[in-house]
């Protein structure tokens, strides 16, 4: 029993990653269960004692996408704070492989069309994001998650706009231009450690 109930778990969790990824990569609406099992190596048929439904899978593997990135960005927080963050998130890298990647950016206008259990979970998942950053933020920020939000949007939206003019020179003058945006957003209010900070 021990060994099947692995099996199973091990059988779920391989079919989340490949899902994971290949949301990300090629689209939700694009992605067909076939397609994400055969890359699996199972069958069409162990779908269904795993998820009731695609849309069960998109929400968990939006959800596990997220908590991936939420603790990507802490470790960055940790070891440069959020000027690292930022540089990484806006990398040539990042553009590129957007199946290993932020899944707000790549997947944001399907999320917007899924039914509201998907939507939801979204949301409660960006603002961990969201107050994860706003913590980094002076105890004096006038609202700090406002100001968060504006930094993913910033985030968000020139990753979007990069991956439309991949291939050209405009690409990579729209990461930098967001980078330089994004710290601004966040430079007046910034925490840093305490030998950094001015006193009052």
């Amino acid at each position: 029993m021990r060994y099947e109930k692995g099996r199973k778990e091990a059988s779920r969790q391989l079919i989340m990653d490949v899902a994971t990824e290949r949301f990300r990569s090629d689209g939700i609406a694009a992605s067909g269960l076939a397609g994400i099992m055969g890359e699996a190596g199972l069958t069409n048929g162990a779908f269904y004692p795993h998820f009731p439904s695609k849309a069960a899978l998109v929400r968990e593997s939006v959800a596990a996408a997220l908590e991936a990135q939420t603790a990507q960005i802490q470790e960055l927080l940790a070891a440069g704070g959020a000027s690292l963050a930022i540089d990484t998130y806006l990398s040539a890298e990042h553009r590129d492989n957007p199946g290993k990647g932020c899944a707000s950016a790549a997947l944001l206008p399907e999320i917007a069309r899924e039914p509201i259990e998907t939507r939801q979970v979204y949301a409660e998942h960006l603002l961990k994001l969201v107050r994860q950053v706003a913590a980094e933020l002076t105890p004096d920020a006038r609202d700090p998650e406002a100001i968060a939000f504006g930094v993913f949007a910033t985030l968000i939206g020139t990753l979007e706009l990069s991956r439309a003019v991949k291939g050209t020179k405009l690409s990579d003058r729209i990461l930098e231009a967001g980078a330089v945006a994004a710290k601004a957003l966040l430079q007046p209010h910034e925490n840093g450690k305490p030998e950094d900070r001015k006193p009052s």
